[in-house]
């Protein structure tokens, strides 16, 4: 047997083992960019679903699946679990407990329990090592059980 002569420029071939690296390492950045994000969308999943049975076991009537809550609180908790205990989101959630009016006629009212209670629950879930402050929180507010 005899092996052919390379009539291919050297050029040529890096060229070729360069673009095909390079194609390579995308197709990897790829594959590990698409396992991480699966790997999360299954903790949102399962942690949507611990807060269903919570509010379940709680007595609250859940019409959410736990895709439409993890699309929501992701795996974090998003919006409730951002800083609950700072200055900022507790005057946001007062102004939210208000009577409805702005700028000079803006009043606290009392408010029943259960308002708070579903932030508590979902803190519980997602960031417990802020719900024992919230509570603190919580418990230092007037409110009413009117709804029961």
């Amino acid at each position: 047997m005899s092996t052919a002569t390379e009539t291919q420029p050297k050029r040529e071939r890096s060229l070729i083992y360069i673009i095909t690296i390079v194609v390579l390492v995308v197709l990897g950045v790829i594959a590990t960019v698409m396992f991480l994000t699966a790997r999360q969308e299954v903790k949102s999943q399962d942690k949507a679903e611990e807060l269903i049975q919570v509010l379940s076991d709680a007595g609250v009537d859940v019409n959410l699946t736990a895709e439409q809550i993890s699309r929501v609180l992701g795996n974090d908790g998003g919006a409730v679990c951002a800083n609950p205990n700072d200055a900022l989101s507790r005057a946001v959630l007062l102004d939210r407990i208000a009577n409805g009016a702005s700028g000079p006629g803006i009043r606290p009212i009392i408010t029943d329990t259960r308002y708070l209670q579903g932030q508590v629950l979902i803190m519980q879930v997602y960031c417990p090592n802020e719900v024992e402050e919230f509570q603190q929180f919580v418990d230092s507010l007037e409110l009413t059980d009117t709804g029961n």
